[in-house]
C-alpha cells in the first residue's frame, strides 16, 4: 500500500510559487500565516459565492448577489466591502433616477485569487483521494 503525504504536506507540495504580496509559505493577513496555505479571505462562504459568481458573470448587482448567496443586506454588504478593501473586487454605485444601483466585478487580483485558491483546494482534493 503506498504512503501518503500528511494533508498539509500534500497540499503544499501542488501549490505554485508564491504570488505578488506572498511570503515564501503562503498569503498573509495581518503577518499570520493562513491554515494549510488557504487564502482565508476567499475561503469564507459567502465570499467564495461572491468571487466565484463574479467570475462567470461581467458584473452582478447587490440584489442579484443577495438573491443567488441567499444571505442578507447587512452580510453581504460587509464580506463585499472586505473584497474590495483587498482589491479583489470593484464596486460600481450610481443612481438610476433616484434609486441607487450597486454593481460588482471581478477584478483582476480578484481571478488571480481564486485560480490559485481552487489550484489549492485541487491539490488537496487530490492528495486525499484513494488511489
Amino acid at each position: 500500500m503506498a504512503r501518503r503525504k500528511p494533508l498539509a504536506a500534500a497540499a503544499h507540495a501542488h501549490r505554485p510559487g508564491p504570488a505578488a504580496g506572498e511570503g515564501p509559505a503562503g498569503p498573509r493577513r495581518g503577518g499570520e500565516r493562513e491554515a494549510m496555505g488557504l487564502d482565508r479571505l476567499i475561503h469564507e462562504r459567502i465570499r467564495l459565492g461572491i468571487v466565484s459568481a463574479l467570475a462567470v458573470n461581467d458584473r452582478l448587482s447587490f440584489k442579484d448577489l443577495k438573491r443567488l448567496l441567499k444571505t442578507t443586506d447587512g452580510n453581504l454588504s460587509v464580506h463585499a466591502r472586505k473584497l474590495e478593501e483587498a482589491g479583489y473586487v470593484v464596486c460600481d454605485k450610481r443612481f438610476e433616477g433616484r434609486v441607487p444601483k450597486t454593481e460588482y466585478r471581478l477584478a483582476a487580483p480578484g481571478r488571480r485569487a481564486l485560480e490559485r485558491y481552487l489550484d489549492h483546494m485541487e491539490a488537496i482534493i487530490h492528495a486525499t483521494r484513494v488511489s
